[in-house]
């Protein structure tokens, strides 16, 4: 099958549907016409898009936790925990791993081995298992938004309970939960099955039921160029917006560098505006988002909230819609509810201390300009690729290395293109592989490496990249050599 950026007709899109609702007996639950009814009866208040859009309208950052357990009762105190003592804007439902992979009876297992340690044996909540009244009933114990966070290539199931069971926002996209996630997995495939969930999606909305939707902007999460992670948002919001999505968060992972990350929340939202407009879907409404960092953290409590304050800081000077917040306890595991939300609290101090500032250097525009520049150059040859169909260029442009994710397990991705951090911190190219870059940025990242590599007395080499996927957790942004070394 030749995979094209076009909406599923009805017949096609309801044989899929018979044949996903029968991949687990809660399927059966899913009831469209009842959904929408229940949808609609829905407070405003615990709608996802009414409280993005009121935020980009008011300028605010919104704050979300990650978080899921294994048990109803305790995944529900855990939510209302993070809202009460976490302040929290907005909340998670992590799915587990089992879940993500469509183990649906090892999750089963997982399920009754919690019920007997009293705690949770898997690492998110199995929500395909317990099906469309107890998602109903998770949705109903908080008094605000909860959104469904995964990491899975097939998600269509998981899609088809979690809208039934009152979620109003949901994560992912068929490039950015396949290539830095699944090692085997066809782009075909995964395309494909997302343009399932988009158009799910899509058909609620037509009904009149508003559900947010939200490529997964940071990838791998080590050291991805804004350029790469944009281009990479913005084809998988030009694919949802084909199904009839109408609302999307597009976004990005801290990179660490100040100017840099709020150079890449703006530029981000601009460019996603200009291509939904160059192809025909103006009526779709875009917000960001900013993923604090990524990558390795602190062991040291104190240190870990420095990271944390520093991702907030960059989330509020950029104007983020809503800024995903990492714990005190990153570096050692899944974090206790109160280490959860004494980061939520930490970011929001931040947020509000820097409300009525902002951030407008020369340095800025031109990082502004660079992004934008490279992030059309790769979008235009993906396009080229794809003869005019982004589905089929995103495809070809994996094949090619023209969209190439660093770090990523998945055989489609090339991986040639390698970053490393310029002097003052800022994610460069270390080797641009085959990222179709114009000759003058090509100079531009390579003069960036070389200014580096003499203020610190050594080569260029590999040895850069290695160090500074390090560096922060060992206390630097950019990985220095020791001294006298």
């Amino acid at each position: 099958m030749v995979i094209k950026n076009k909406k599923l007709d009805e017949g096609t899109f309801r044989q899929l549907q018979q044949e996903v609702l029968r991949q687990w007996p809660t399927g059966m639950d899913v009831d469209f016409e009842n959904t929408v009814v229940y949808h609609k009866n829905i407070p405003r208040k615990r709608i996802f898009s009414n409280k993005l859009n009121e935020a980009k309208k008011n300028a605010d950052t919104l704050i979300q936790p990650r978080a899921g357990v294994a048990l109803v009762d305790r995944h529900i105190k855990l939510l209302q925990f993070l809202e009460e003592n976490g302040e929290a804007d907005l909340l998670p439902t992590t799915i587990d791993s089992y879940t993500r992979q469509n183990l649906y009876g090892e999750a089963e297992i997982g399920i009754s081995e919690s019920k007997k340690a009293g705690r949770s044996m898997l690492n998110g909540f199995p929500a395909v298992n317990y099906g469309v009244e107890i998602c109903r009933k998770v949705n109903e114990s908080v008094n605000v938004p909860v959104q469904v966070r995964h990491g899975t290539p097939d998600a269509r199931l998981l899609t088809e309970i979690s809208l039934a069971g009152g979620f109003t926002s949901y994560e992912g996209g068929g490039i950015s939960y396949n290539i830095p996630y699944a090692k085997s997995v066809s782009l075909e495939k995964t395309i494909y099955d997302w343009q399932y969930v988009d158009r799910l999606t899509g058909i609620y909305e037509e009904a009149g039921v508003s559900i947010n939707r939200e490529p997964f902007g940071p990838l791998t999460g080590t050291l991805v160029p804004p350029s790469i992670s944009h281009a990479v948002a913005i084809v998988e919001s030009l694919l949802a917006a084909e199904q009839g999505v109408k609302n999307i968060t597009v976004g990005y992972g801290q990179s660490g560098n100040l100017t840099q990350d709020v150079a890449a929340i703006r530029t981000l939202e601009m460019l996603t505006d200009e291509y939904m407009e160059k192809y025909g879907y103006s009526d779709v409404t875009i917000t960001t988002v900013l993923h604090q960092w990524m990558g390795g953290f602190p062991q040291d409590e104190a240190k870990a909230y420095a990271v944390i304050a520093w991702g907030s800081s960059a989330a509020a000077l950029s104007h983020a819609t809503k800024v995903i917040v990492k714990t005190p306890h990153e570096a050692m595991g899944v974090p206790t509810k109160e280490a959860n939300a004494a980061g939520l609290r930490a970011t929001r101090q931040t947020i509000s201390m820097l409300d009525d500032q902002s951030l407008n250097t020369y340095s800025l525009k031109d990082e502004k300009v660079i992004i934008a520049a490279e992030t059309r150059a790769v979008l235009e040859k993906v396009l080229e690729l794809g003869d005019g169909d982004i589905a089929q260029g995103a495809i070809r442009s994996f094949e090619a290395g023209v969209l190439d994710i660093p770090f990523a397990p998945s055989r489609y991705n090339a991986g040639k293109m390698l970053p490393a951090r310029d002097n003052e911190g800022c994610i460069r190219l270390f080797d641009p592989g085959n990222v179709p870059l114009p000759p003058e940025l090509l100079d531009f990242h390579r003069q960036k490496i070389e200014e580096r590599a003499h203020f610190e007395n050594r080569t260029a080499s590999f040895q850069m990249v290695i160090d500074d996927v390090y560096a922060i957790s060992k206390g630097r942004l950019v990985g220095r050599p020791r001294k006298g070394v």
